[in-house]
Parts: structure tokens; sequence; C-alpha cells
């Protein structure tokens, strides 16, 4: 009986084939592939720019550090996300205000969004950006976000590292029509991969070249360069560059986006139809959103089954079938606990959402058999 995991990537014969190409070139980093990589995602996106770098969370942080956050500054995000989101917040020494989210669709409620931040104003705290998760492929209230940003003035970061692929109104450019600044991340969990990776994308220049320069330790290369290590540091930067093996094989990922969200779509569509109980809720669909389906999280009401969460995990496992969590709630952890005097109940949604979940397997080549597998152990332990 082979092994289930909750995620997978998949590569193909194209895929080898061009990194085979940057092995036998001249250049392995700092080379063409990353700016044909850059240039696919400024197109994808319709972004007047892209920076591409080694990973979602290093993108995160240099947007941190272009912005220039500090510790005056308060930062928005949701507690279901992952670490690096609020991570980033506390590499630049700003402060980390939690927004509760939707019940329904997991992702940040922009009503409890302006009452934070009403409630913060009068406090005189600098509320200088949101960072808005599209959770598991799921979009957030977009429009509602960008009025709220645009009322109180605050920049709109859109954390998309699940959400490559997704559509809004039939547009898989979405996301800078609505955020100053999106990142991705293109770890082997997310709809494509580079390995590792990430990206910024904004149409912003001022911020663009910020991130330019600091993913390659701050270096500003002297426009009238006498000598090849003629160049300048006006602010420290750090070593976030990404190399061409990563971007070519990006490029290639890239153009299999729509026949992998396709199959993803297809898949949730099985699960939606075969999984059939009142104590277990399934993603909802949102009107003009086509979700990309970077994870397939499904909610079960443990106070009502016979088996608590523990032991249901385990008897997956023990079935060869490996779920996943996403996430544990940033709240939960010990450093946001001691500094913010957070407990696990702070963010009620939150803890609903963490005590039910579990992300069922979905990646492009779960044959129907290893499907149908999950979903009947599933309907056995319910």
């Amino acid at each position: 009986m082979n092994i289930i995991n909750y995620t997978k990537q998949y590569l193909d014969k194209e895929d080898k084939k061009i990194i085979l190409e940057v092995l036998n070139s001249s250049n392995l980093t700092q080379g063409k592939y990353v700016n044909r990589f850059e240039n696919n995602l400024k197109k994808y996106f319709n972004s007047k720019f892209c920076t591409a770098v080694s990973s979602g969370t290093a993108g995160l942080h240099l947007v941190s550090k272009a912005l220039g956050w500090d510790n005056k500054d308060y930062i928005v995000t949701t507690p279901i996300t992952f670490i690096a989101s609020a991570n980033s917040i506390e590499y630049s020494n700003a402060n980390t205000l939690l927004c509760d989210i939707e019940d329904k669709y997991n992702t940040i409620d922009p009503n409890k969004l302006e009452d934070l931040i009403k409630k913060n104003i009068k406090k005189n705290r600098k509320i200088r950006a949101i960072i808005a998760v599209d959770y598991g492929g799921m979009l957030c209230d977009w429009s509602a976000l960008k009025f709220i940003s645009n009322k109180y003035n605050i920049i709109l970061i859109n954390d998309n590292c699940h959400a490559l692929g997704s559509r809004y109104n039939n547009n898989k450019s979405y996301a800078l029509n609505y955020a100053h600044i999106v990142v991705q991340s293109f770890h082997p969990a997310k709809n494509i991969t580079t390995g590792e990776g990430g990206a910024v994308l904004t149409n912003i220049k001022k911020i663009n070249d910020k991130i330019r320069s600091f993913r390659t330790h701050g270096i500003d290369y002297l426009k009238k360069r006498k000598y090849n290590w003629d160049y300048s540091i006006s602010e420290i930067g750090y070593n976030y560059r990404i190399t061409d093996i990563q971007c070519a094989l990006g490029i290639s990922q890239l153009k299999k986006i729509n026949k992998f969200t396709k199959k993803r779509n297809e898949i949730a569509k099985i699960y939606n139809k075969k999984i059939n109980n009142e104590l277990i809720k399934t993603p909802f669909s949102k009107k003009k959103v086509y979700n990309s389906f970077n994870l397939y999280p499904i909610k079960i009401n443990f106070k009502k089954t016979k088996i608590n969460k523990l032991e249901m995990y385990n008897l997956f496992k023990k079935n060869k079938i490996n779920l996943q969590v996403h996430y544990k709630p940033i709240h939960f952890y010990e450093y946001y606990k001691k500094k913010y005097n957070f407990s696990e109940n702070s963010f009620p949604i939150s803890k609903k959402f963490y005590d039910s979940v579990f992300s069922f397997p979905i990646y492009y080549d779960l044959s129907s058999n290893n499907q149908n597998r999950v979903i009947n152990i599933l309907n056995k332990i319910i």
C-alpha cells in the first residue's frame, strides 16, 4: 500500500529538460532564466514589476524592509496563516495585530478588521499595512479590503502564496487590482514549484527598486562602472537571490498552471460529492471566485463524533495517509502569546477552525483509487 500525502509536486519531461539546459549553460544563477521567469510572472499577473527571490518568506521580509517598518508601526494579519506572514512583521521590529477570520471562507473578516483599525486609531497607533491571505486558494473579500485600505490610507499586501491559479470574475490577474503588493511562494506544497522560491509583484517602482537591491545584499551597481566590483551599499540587504535552475523550472511549471488547477478542481468536486455527512463541512464556494485549491480543508465537528482529532489523524496515518493541519494559529505560539498577551481564546473563530480542520490530499496526480481510499476511510470513521 503506497503512502498518500496531503500534497505532492508534479514534474514532467519538459521540467527536467529545461533544468538540464541550465546545467549545461554558463550561468547557474543571476542569468537569463531569472529574468525570463520574472517577465512571465509579470505577464501572468499583469504587473509592472516583479522580483523573484529565494522563498515566499524572503519576499515578505523584503516587503517589510522596503516599506521601512519599525517599532512604532502596527501591521495586521490573520491568525490562520503560515508563521512567515507574522514573522515578517517581527523581523522589522514592528508590532503584530491579528484579526480573526470569517467562519465560512476561512479568510480575514473585513468587519472585524475595520473594528480593529478603529480601536487602534483611538490608541494613537500607526497602522501601516494589512497582510491578507488567500487561504488555500479561496480569495479574501478584496473589494471590502481595498475599501478599508483606501479609507484609512493603509498599504494592502496580498499573501498570495496559496492562490496562484485562482481567479476573480474569471481574471487570473486579479491580485494587483486590489493589493499594492503581492507575494508568491513556489515551495513544493504550492500549485507550481521551483523547489524553493518566491516572488514579489507590484506596480510601484520605488518599492520594487528597494526589493531588488535588498535581494542582493543592498548592492547598488553604479551606472558608470570602471570595473565589475565598483558598486555602492547605502542600506544593508540580504542574500535572497534565486537561481537560474529554480527559475527554469518555474518557467516550465507556470505553463501548466491551468492544467494543474483544473485537475485540483476535479478532485475537489469528487470530495464534495462523496463526503456527505452533517458533521463534516467541505469548502464553500464563493460567487465569481475560481478556487485554485492549493489546499482542500475540511472541518469536522469532533464534539459530536466518537473520535477526537488526534485519534483520527493516527487512524489515517495507520492506513498510510498523511493528513496535515493548516495552520496552528499564530496566537497559539509561545513567542506571540508572551509578547502580545494572547490566549488561545483570543480569536474564537480561528480557534474553532483549528480544532476542526484537516487538509485532505489534493495534488495533480492523485489517482481516483487513492482518493476513494481516503474518502472510504473518512466515511467509516465519522
